[in-house]
């Protein structure tokens, strides 16, 4: 039986699908602390059971962000508030390549919040 999350990203048309795949993998793989789990039909981290962020996707826009909880005490050049308090975001274009390095970043300083 399939879980709730996976029947999420299989419902995507590419190349959506294989960009928030890859994106999950990439944060669930950063380290083993990260857990995921499905809420509001959206995929949900946490790192050492606190809410670490959530990946975004639109169907209508075709918009793709990941949003970090606790963004607004992060300091990464990538990372946008939009008007939000708390939650920053970085977008995501799946047409083009992500750049890993800064993502890379981007999660080892919101890890680095929790301990």
């Amino acid at each position: 039986m399939q879980e709730p999350i996976d029947i999420f990203f299989e419902k995507l048309d590419e190349p959506y699908r294989s960009c928030l795949l890859f994106l999950r993998q990439f944060i669930l793989e950063y380290s083993s602390d990260i857990t995921e789990s499905r809420k509001f039909n959206t995929p949900f981290y946490y790192f050492k059971k606190k809410w670490l962020g959530f990946i975004s996707y639109d169907p209508k826009t075709k918009i793709i962000y990941i949003a970090f909880a606790n963004g607004y005490l992060m300091k990464h050049s990538k990372l946008i508030s939009e008007g939000r308090k708390k939650q920053k975001i970085i977008y995501i274009d799946p047409q083009k390549n992500i750049d890993v390095k800064s993502l890379k970043a981007i999660l080892k300083e919101a890890c680095q919040l929790y301990n």
